[in-house]
């Protein structure tokens, strides 16, 4: 067996619908995911199946949410030594240290090229920062304003599938599948 994690792109469900981690873990289970646990209402699964190919993991678990949920998700899916090597990757552990909250990283489903980095340190506040590290966006958030630029511009159609998880987060799902 292998340790997985999952992370949902959005899971907005529509007017006055939400996702419940329990209705979410229960999906999974249904699928023949083992151990199946969550973090935080923000949609972040860790379990356990047979080793696989990551993409069709993420087929599977997409193809159960918009059946069971009605609408379609983005599922980006990792391994649990490649979501270890993503937290020791940090390339912002002050930032992270001091305000876990105010750095992300954008997990992608493909690399991100490196030249797409300048067009995101484009939009950069100047108490803000951009990193790509292994395909990964990483991003330190301004304190100092309530909305960055940054989001709107890492988004699906610039940078392709990806979702974003504070430092907070990444750590503890880091946590769960470390054990």
């Amino acid at each position: 067996m292998q340790t997985y994690v999952a992370l949902l792109y959005s899971i907005g469900l529509g007017e006055g619908r939400r996702l419940v981690m329990s209705d979410l873990k229960a999906m999974a289970e249904g699928l023949g995911l083992k151990n199946v646990r969550t973090l935080v209402a923000t949609g972040n699964l860790v379990f356990e199946v047979r080793a696989g190919k990551v993409s069709n993991l993420e087929r599977r678990l997409e193809t159960a949410f918009e059946e069971t949920f009605g609408r379609h998700v983005d599922i980006i899916v990792r391994g649990a030594e490649d979501w270890l090597k993503l937290a020791a990757s940090n390339p912002f552990p002050a930032e992270s240290a001091e305000a876990g909250d105010q750095v992300a990283v954008r997990v992608m489903r493909q690399p991100v090229a490196d030249d797409a980095l300048s067009g995101l340190q484009a939009r950069a506040a100047e108490d803000e920062k951009v990193l790509l590290v292994g395909g990964d966006i990483w991003l330190v958030f301004s304190r100092e304003r309530p909305s960055s630029r940054l989001l709107a511009a890492s988004n699906h159609r610039r940078m392709g599938i990806g979702t974003s998880r504070n430092w907070n987060t990444v750590r503890r799902l880091a946590e769960m599948v470390g054990k």
